[in-house]
């Protein structure tokens, strides 16, 4: 689980985290499947990035103090919350709410963490609960014998079967074709590799606040 900052379905206040589900299945000659979603609308980081580009962010995302629909960051930044997947309640907002709070009682109730609002701040500027109900921020692991189900080699083959089919789906585009999940984090991989990571003056700015703080050379 994380820190509190998405409102349950009809709420406008913080009560989860973004509380993420990762899963991974692996292939045999094609990559693994990765998923890995945060039970929001968007990632709180998505926030933070458009907040530091001034620019405003999709409707459906977050809901200010009051409850109400918003774009502006600062407004979630600032007493706002984040909506769950599905955004509101009319569109599958319950489907996001339940998924984080299946991963919230997975993650605290079943391992004595602070679930819900109790969670501990991963930031040091983010609030930190007067109240707690367990130990620390909570986690899940599961692992599935594949050798339990099928034979493991088989199960790997029949992966790359199914990457196969999904990517060869009609695409809406000619121009984009039909990724399958972990796609898109590999191709900016290589991008990356090449390229470099980008930085928002923004950023720069604040990892160079870091370095001076705690006396680490920053080189650009």
């Amino acid at each position: 689980n994380s820190t509190k900052l998405v409102t349950p379905i009809r709420g406008k206040e913080r009560m989860l985290g973004t509380n993420p589900i990762a899963i991974a299945f692996p292939g045999y000659r094609e990559p693994p499947i990765v998923i890995d979603l945060a039970t929001s609308a968007a990632a709180y980081g998505k926030i933070e990035i458009a907040n530091r580009k001034n620019i405003k962010i999709p409707k459906g995302w977050s809901i200010n103090e009051y409850g109400k629909n918003t774009t502006n960051t600062l407004e979630m930044i600032n007493k706002g919350s984040l909506l769950p997947i599905g955004s509101f309640e009319e569109i599958g907002g319950h489907k996001g709410y339940c998924l984080a709070s299946m991963v919230d009682i997975l993650s605290c109730v079943l391992s004595k963490a602070n679930w819900g609002p109790f969670a501990p701040p991963f930031a040091l500027q983010q609030e930190t609960p007067k109240k707690k109900v367990g130990k620390g921020i909570g986690h899940f692991f599961g692992v599935m014998d594949i050798n339990g189900f099928i034979d493991v080699t088989e199960f790997k083959k029949e992966i790359d079967n199914w990457i196969k089919v999904f990517r060869s789906t009609k695409p809406v585009s000619k121009n984009k074709k039909v990724l399958i999940p972990g796609d898109p984090e590999r191709l900016e991989k290589k991008v990356r590799l090449k390229k470099g990571i980008p930085l928002i003056k923004p950023v720069i700015d604040e990892l160079k606040d870091i370095s001076e703080k705690t006396g680490i050379n920053f080189l650009e």
